[in-house]
């Protein structure tokens, strides 16, 4: 069975704007293939190949009286992995 290790996690709450300029920077260091995320002194930097695999999940949790909906954006690198996802 594969390891797997936590090397950042991060959880907070921001407007919209703050997030949309998040992923706005986040995109251009995507680009350029190089990134750093940084929580007060933990830091971790990443090398990404040209090319990964996006996987994009909208999910909905019900529960009686409230309703939680979530986006994720995940990202994936590494040997062996290929596959494709095209916008509608």
């Amino acid at each position: 069975m594969a390891e797997k290790k936590v090397l950042f996690k991060s959880e907070e709450l921001k407007d919209r704007t703050e997030v949309a300029t998040f992923l706005r920077d986040l995109a251009a260091k995507l680009e350029a293939g190089e990134l750093a995320l940084r929580r007060e002194a933990e830091e971790v930097r990443l090398s990404l190949p040209e090319r990964v695999i996006l996987e994009i999940k909208v999910e909905e949790k019900a529960k009686p009286g409230k309703t939680k909906q979530s986006l994720e954006i995940e990202i994936e690198w590494g040997e062996g992995l290929t596959g494709g996802v095209e916008l509608a």
